[in-house]
């Protein structure tokens, strides 16, 4: 699917981003992390966490507008509704029986460790994620972009991003999906227009999860191949990232950072890649900002997301590299 001649910086096409299982990533540190003893902490933070919630911030952060779809429900559900309209993300919410959950980050600050805890989340029941599938068709716009990201929630069937994929398809707008195990692999059957893996994501979803770089690039060439997925965006971390295509393989490594937290820089990598598809820029352009807004990321504390500053910066590095 081709971009739309008709976006630009000015007037981008349309982007909704759907997160079917959110989470409040609360954050803090303590001195060493030992089993059977209170760990006093330091400062705590909370944010609204969650694959496309989180590639929506990212794009308001960068000046960008996106519509945010996401599930929400219980006391942690309202916590996380309130801290949303804070930064001025523009959605709906979507009511469930069931709270939203909580993910916790701990850095222990002797060794610099970082301790993630990710909980299992609320069921959905079928009404439930049917409607998440009908606001995320309602809010789609020919030529725009739908970006269904993060996991799915327990009582969802595997098929589901395949679902949003194929209405996607069938409405005109261009379907991004950043999943991992049976949800990417269906979607990636049902065909859409671009995936994000990371390299240990792409390994599962061929079979091989012990890959090198080489053959994780090969890999994303022959997923390409057979005409189900026209863009792979694979992350590698610190090793930057490789955009493929049917017309090649294009590299981009990581500026220089020093790396506090990579919470998050996997959804800012992907934020900031859809928004510059979305402002009409072309694909060498696109990784730019995705290379850029993930090393921003990675350089904050925590859950902390990149900073528009901090991704121009490396915007303007990887382009005179």
């Amino acid at each position: 699917m081709a971009q739309s001649p008709a976006a630009s910086a000015a007037h981008p096409a349309p982007i909704v981003t759907l997160t079917v299982n959110p989470a409040l990533d609360v954050s803090t540190t303590t001195e060493t992390v030992m089993p059977e003893h209170k760990m006093r902490c330091g400062p705590s933070r909370v944010d609204p966490g969650g694959g496309g919630v989180n590639v929506s911030r990212v794009i308001e952060r960068l000046g960008g507008h996106s519509t945010a779809i996401y599930a929400v429900g219980g006391a942690t559900g309202q916590a996380y509704r309130q801290l949303l309209e804070a930064e001025g993300i523009i959605g709906r919410a979507i009511p469930i029986a069931q709270s939203t959950r909580e993910n916790i980050t701990i850095d222990e600050t002797s060794t610099g460790k970082q301790f993630r805890f990710v909980l299992q989340g609320p069921s959905l029941t079928e009404p439930e994620w049917r409607q998440c599938l009908l606001a995320t068709e309602a809010a789609m716009h020919l030529g725009g972009y739908v970006v269904p990201s993060g996991s799915l929630a327990p009582g969802m069937p595997d098929d589901f991003y395949a679902r949003v994929a194929r209405r996607a398809r069938e409405l005109g707008v261009r379907c991004v999906v950043d999943a991992s195990g049976a949800a990417l692999a269906e979607a990636v059957d049902e065909g859409v227009f671009l995936v994000k893996p990371s390299g240990r994501e792409l390994g599962e979803l061929v079979g091989a999860p012990t890959l090198t770089i080489d053959e994780k690039v090969e890999a994303a060439r022959e997923l390409v191949g057979r005409g189900r997925v026209e863009i792979v965006a694979l992350t590698l971390g610190g090793d930057g990232a490789v955009l493929v295509t049917a017309e090649g393989a294009t590299r981009l490594a990581s500026p220089l950072i020093t790396v506090r937290s990579t919470v998050g820089a996997g959804d800012s990598f992907l934020g900031a890649m859809v928004l510059r598809l979305a402002q009409g820029h072309d694909l060498a352009t696109a990784l730019r900002g995705g290379v850029a807004a993930g090393a921003a990321t990675a350089t904050t504390e925590a859950t902390e997301l990149c900073h528009r500053d901090d991704v121009e910066r490396f915007e303007r590095q990887l382009a005179y590299d």
